[in-house]
């Protein structure tokens, strides 16, 4: 197998697993009830993006739908720290609630091991870090096909 071949087998591959984690995490989404107010739609939003412009470009295949799925893979990075900060934050007012007199390290502690999973909202970063991976010198950024 050539190397042009071997680099595009794996893109694939980085596409389908990209495919795989977002279905994944938006079934985990529903299944833990992640829809109880506006702000937690924000990833099955992100989610369902993700699905429509791989799909979109996986058809396609050209620079103007890369550009689209690298827009949408930096959204996600930057939505995953943004999802680590609701979820403290959240965990950190139930356990202010909850306890009053906790403080310091204790109180920390209690906050990171809250009932909103702290480091979930990096799964994110990481999906939009495996796009940006499969975008990284693609051909289709190198040549003339606009859309």
């Amino acid at each position: 197998m050539n190397p042009q071949a071997l680099l595009s087998l794996i893109r694939r591959g980085l596409l389908v697993l990209l495919l795989i984690g977002a279905f994944g995490l938006v079934g985990e989404l529903v299944l833990l009830e992640h829809y109880e107010d506006s702000l937690q739609l924000v990833p099955f939003v992100l989610l369902g993006l993700t699905l429509l412009v791989t799909a979109i470009h996986w058809v396609d295949g050209r620079k103007g739908s890369l550009r689209l799925f690298q827009a949408v893979m930096l959204l996600l990075i930057i939505a995953g720290p943004v999802g680590i900060v609701l979820h403290l934050r959240g965990n950190y007012q139930m356990e202010r609630e909850f306890d009053p007199s906790v403080l310091g390290l204790d109180l920390w502690l209690a906050v990171v091991r809250g009932e909103a999973p702290s480091l979930a909202p990096g799964t994110l970063v990481q999906f939009g870090l495996l796009g940006l991976l499969y975008a990284y010198k693609h051909p289709a950024l190198s040549s003339d096909q606009e859309s």
